[in-house]
């Protein structure tokens, strides 16, 4: 089977090739013969019914100093393609969810991992909702009373933006800190979204675990261990990987999200896990292929491909080249 895939993503000449999990998915799936096209959200248009994409074809190389290769810019018909991967990474702002729209007119003629209305309408942070007693204490509002009522409960909270990413504005306050309120008056001034506030669980020094889920199945995991001068775990703030095994407890969490996300066309999802609480589920451009693979030995990207393939001859997509 060889498929037109097109990869919406941020600039690739900007990424770190050796880590990232979308350039990864772009090198497997060039190595089963499938043709790349690559653009930028900014790039998608919708004309006369048609929603076009301004981009390049691509070819992935794995060197340093040149590890991709593209063509002539060009405007291609979306509808031609049989694989769209949506991958930028967030803020999921009205620009990211605008491309969600937009990629839903074709949804119904191509296969978009993940598919886009249910990124939109199931985004990250609030998904979790759906499963409280998996989560740990959990406050959306912007109301300062009940944010403050929330501290006093638990003392030790996590303030972080509603649709952030990366772990950026994350802030761990413990029950003296003296920063509350202007932490709080900064997220309220600089946005009209709620704050979500979690309760702070101290055990994410030994670690906050990515696992990686496929069609709704636990296909492997890795460990962020916090650097000593951190709150947050995230890799590129300086969290260190290691290796990681599945509990039985992370084991029944997968069991009771993992029907859901499949049901809702979430091919490849990384949900993160700390003291055997669901803290969040990322379906935007969840990472971590690479790092497993480094420990494990495991291409979860093929793994990727292959719920991919089986979705695009179940859905009899046709534009094999």
């Amino acid at each position: 089977m060889k498929l037109n895939v097109a990869i919406q993503m941020d600039p690739i000449d900007t990424i770190n090739f050796q880590t990232d999990s979308t350039f990864a998915l772009a090198v497997a799936a060039q190595s089963r013969q499938h043709s790349l096209f690559y653009y930028l959200p900014g790039n998608l248009t919708v004309t006369t019914g048609k929603v076009m994409a301004r981009g390049w074809t691509l070819t992935a190389g794995e060197r340093i100093g040149g590890h991709f290769d593209h063509g002539q810019q060009e405007v291609r018909n979306l509808d031609e393609c049989d694989v769209i991967l949506l991958r930028q990474d967030p803020p999921f702002d009205m620009s990211y969810i605008t491309t969600t729209y937009l990629l839903d007119r074709v949804s119904d003629k191509v296969v978009v991992v993940n598919d886009p209305f249910w990124v939109r309408n199931q985004p990250e942070k609030l998904l979790p909702l759906q499963f409280p007693d998996l989560t740990p204490p959990t406050l959306i509002s912007r109301d300062t009373d009940a944010i403050s009522e929330f501290r006093e409960r638990y003392r030790e909270i996590v303030l972080k933006p509603l649709y952030g990413n990366g772990g950026s504005g994350v802030f761990v306050l413990r029950q003296d800190d003296l920063n509350f309120n202007a932490l709080c008056e900064m997220f309220l001034d600089s946005s009209r979204e709620p704050i979500i506030v979690q309760k702070y669980l101290p055990k994410v020094r030994d670690g906050d675990k990515r696992i990686i889920l496929v069609d709704g199945k636990p296909v492997g995991a890795l460990n962020r261990i916090p650097a000593a001068d951190e709150a947050r775990s995230n890799l590129h703030v300086g969290g260190r990987a290691e290796a990681a095994q599945l509990t039985t407890q992370e084991r029944e969490i997968c069991q009771r999200i993992g029907p859901f996300l499949a049901s809702h066309g979430q091919v490849f999802v990384g949900i993160d896990v700390i003291d055997g609480w669901l803290t969040e589920i990322n379906v935007t451009s969840p990472t971590g292929l690479v790092e497993i693979a480094r420990f494990d030995g495991l291409s979860v990207t093929d793994l990727v491909w292959d719920a991919i393939e089986t979705k695009v001859r179940s859905e009899s997509v046709d534009h094999t080249v």
